[in-house]
């Protein structure tokens, strides 16, 4: 049964779209954009933030500026002297850098230079929403700040940002270049998320059409191209993309849209660990491993003799000490 607030609000909606359907198609973008609270709800929750907010106190804490806000960086290893590889790690919609310690902090443990970033709306960035602009805006800063990245790592939204990001799809912001790219539980589109949205707010067809016509405006891309089956990765970076078939949030057809685009992109199943707990999964962190080790054009260490994908499933979760 629909919660009051949500009854009031598609109530809302429906009396502003009968007087402007621009207004409303406003105003329900903004809802949509609006960022979840940055206070874990549950004791699960909040005993995973907490070991996160532990882990992240060695690190240099660097605020970054960009056009229309800012972000919060955690870099470890920064002052290490020696050559050394340089990773960016970027959450999903909802979480930030504490939900995503453990694997940052398995990269540097490898000695690499890593820099976790925290969303606008999320973690100890600033703000209360969150879109495509901002977030390309944000990885755009942190890749000015600090320089090339060896590879760009991310989860869900920050995955799907940091694909849009490395094809310079939006106008005004130079593309984003690491050497490599892993994509854990990413969408490959857009479309889904608004249509559900709307389903959900009770928007009306005029409703939807000014909400969908938001996202031209503010990122200066139509909804639908954000939908087109195109090349999206480039053929000259190699592309490790992770999923769980069992992912409730984001469907496993789009780590298969992904890797379909060609040789140079890899899927790798890591099935049992949803959506949420493949960020801390010890398979995952192997097979990141395994794939940021790689020389350019050598075998995939993650294909049997077949080159059958390998997949785990219930393999027990990884916890650092």
């Amino acid at each position: 049964m629909p919660s009051f607030a949500l009854k009031v609000t598609r109530s809302g909606l429906s009396g502003l779209g009968r007087l402007s359907p621009r207004l409303a198609g406003k105003a329900a973008f903004r809802l949509f954009c609006l960022t979840p609270s940055r206070q874990p709800r549950g004791s699960k929750a909040k005993a995973a933030h907490m070991e996160g907010r532990e882990r992240l106190l060695t690190a240099e804490q660097v605020m970054l500026p960009f056009p229309g806000g800012r972000a919060m960086a955690y870099r470890f290893n920064g002052g290490a002297k020696g050559l050394r590889k340089r990773y960016l790690v970027v959450h999903g919609w909802g979480s930030s850098s504490e939900y995503m310690s453990e694997l940052t902090l398995f990269l540097a443990n490898s000695g690499a230079e890593v820099i976790s970033l925290d969303l606008p709306g999320h973690g100890r960035s600033g703000g209360r929403f969150l879109n495509v602009r901002l977030a390309v805006s944000a990885i755009a800063a942190a890749s000015e700040r600090f320089g090339t990245f060896d590879a760009a790592i991310g989860h869900s939204f920050g995955g799907a940002s940091l694909a849009l990001a490395c094809a310079g799809f939006l106008p005004d912001i130079e593309p984003f270049s690491p050497g490599k790219l892993v994509l854990i539980g990413a969408p490959s589109a857009m479309g889904w998320l608004f249509r559900d949205f709307g389903r959900l707010m009770g928007l009306g067809p005029a409703t939807q059409a000014a909400l969908e016509d938001e996202v031209r405006r503010v990122t200066g891309r139509t909804l639908a191209s954000y939908d087109q089956k195109r090349g999206v990765l480039d053929p000259n970076r190699p592309v490790l993309v992770i999923h769980a078939e069992d992912d409730k949030e984001v469907s496993a057809d789009h780590a298969r849209t992904y890797a379909a685009e060609g040789s140079h992109v890899r899927l790798f199943w890591a099935n049992g660990f949803g959506h949420r707990r493949i960020v801390s999964a010890a398979p995952v962190f192997e097979a990141i491993e395994a794939f940021l080790a790689e020389a350019p054009k050598a075998e995939n260490p993650l294909e049997n003799g077949d080159g059958t994908v390998l997949s785990f499933y219930r393999t027990p979760l990884r916890r650092s000490s």
